[in-house]
């Protein structure tokens, strides 16, 4: 067995960790058609990927609102608490913890997807120009409307029911999706936030929303059961900013007042290079937080071991090799091959390409 400190038990505020190894919010496109709820098919998959010493949840929507691709999960109705308590049960009868990644897509959505055939909402009426999936094909994102004032209270409400939701369901703490496009990056940057109120303007209007989203969920959890996602040099989704580091940095100080339980940074482009623009510097960042620091893009075994072993962060999060390696943690303790990945199963359809992949051992990993 390695002995390498990435193997080694960690604290993420509250929550114990066996290892600093963490399953990646990664979307699948399998939750039921009619009701957006997970079932067995998704407490038996992360039961599988349980050595993870922290599974965060795909991304789940808080509210219909706040859907964007067909088949992903939400965590605002009784059905969906139901489904995600199977979840969270399996995954502690398997030995690991999980947190649910709570979402609000924004502009990231169709007409097709949205309540009543409406146009999906952001902070200004400015286009993402992106692409979904609507449940028969890849269509551009609509056009959204400007959020109101008087309605994003609204939306930070739905934040905390989601959170009392989870509660509900059984998991361990939350991560707030804040990152690669989505409604709470689209509220933080100046090219997609053209808003004149006290949620427009300079940075620290463009971060109030997320201020009062944390501030509603931190009420219903605790600080130590909470985290953050944020993708500070990510343009995925066609999201941009004038000046990221100065925008991110304010954000970071921000958040670093609460007493999180961990920093979850994209680094550079979501699912892609990790080059980071003139004038980035991911460093600074990550200085401005004390807590747990947890990184994640195309890291290998060897940079993960570094990372943890120098510091620069605490908890690497793995993303598309625990599609294919239900027992990751495993195989990077013994430095062994991992799968290929059948990227034709990454989003719907059923066990094949989701708990089908074999373990070390040449068979699926049993999920009790």
């Amino acid at each position: 067995m390695a002995d390498e400190k990435l193997f080694s038990g960690a604290k993420a505020g509250a929550i114990d960790l066996k290892n600093r190894v963490v399953m990646a919010p990664l979307t699948r496109n399998r939750a039921r058609a009619e009701d957006d709820s997970v079932h067995e098919l998704q407490a038996k998959y992360y039961a599988q990927r349980a050595g993870a010493g922290l599974i965060i949840t795909e991304a789940s929507q808080i509210s219909p609102q706040g859907k964007g691709y067909a088949w992903t999960p939400g965590i605002y109705s009784e059905a969906q608490v139901e489904g995600w308590k199977k979840v969270t049960d399996a995954v502690h009868a398997a030995g690991s913890k999980i947190v649910i990644q709570l979402w609000h897509v924004g502009r990231i959505s169709h007409t097709s997807l949205q309540p009543d055939g409406g146009a999906p909402v952001a902070p200004s009426a400015i286009g993402a120009k992106a692409m979904t999936f609507d449940g028969e094909q890849f269509v551009e994102t609509s056009d959204p409307r400007a959020l109101g004032a008087e309605e994003i209270s609204g939306i930070v409400a739905d934040y905390r029911r989601a959170a009392e939701n989870a509660r509900r369901a059984g998991f361990d703490g939350v991560e707030v999706h804040a990152a690669n496009g989505y409604l709470i990056d689209q509220f933080l940057r100046d090219e997609s936030n053209k808003r004149d109120d006290a949620y427009g303007g300079p940075v620290e209007n463009r971060v109030r929303f997320l201020k009062e989203v944390m501030d509603a969920i931190v009420d219903v959890w605790g600080a130590d059961r909470v985290g953050v996602r944020l993708s500070p040099f990510s343009d995925v989704n066609n999201i941009s900013d004038s000046n990221p580091q100065a925008t991110f940095s304010h954000a970071v100080k921000l958040l670093n007042e609460y007493g999180l339980a961990y920093l979850h940074m994209v680094e550079g482009q979501t699912g892609g290079p990790r080059d980071i623009p003139e004038g980035g510097d991911l460093k600074a960042l990550y200085d401005l937080f004390d807590g747990v620091k947890m990184g994640n893009n195309a890291y290998d075994r060897n940079m993960a071991v570094e990372a943890v072993e120098t510091g620069s962060v605490d908890l690497v999060a793995f993303g598309r090799p625990f599609i294919s390696n239900p027992d990751l943690v495993d195989r990077l303790e013994k430095d062994v091959p991992l799968n290929e990945l059948d990227p034709a199963t990454l989003y719907g359809g059923d066990e094949k390409g989701y708990t089908d992949y074999p373990a070390l051992a040449g068979e699926p990993i049993a999920a009790e």
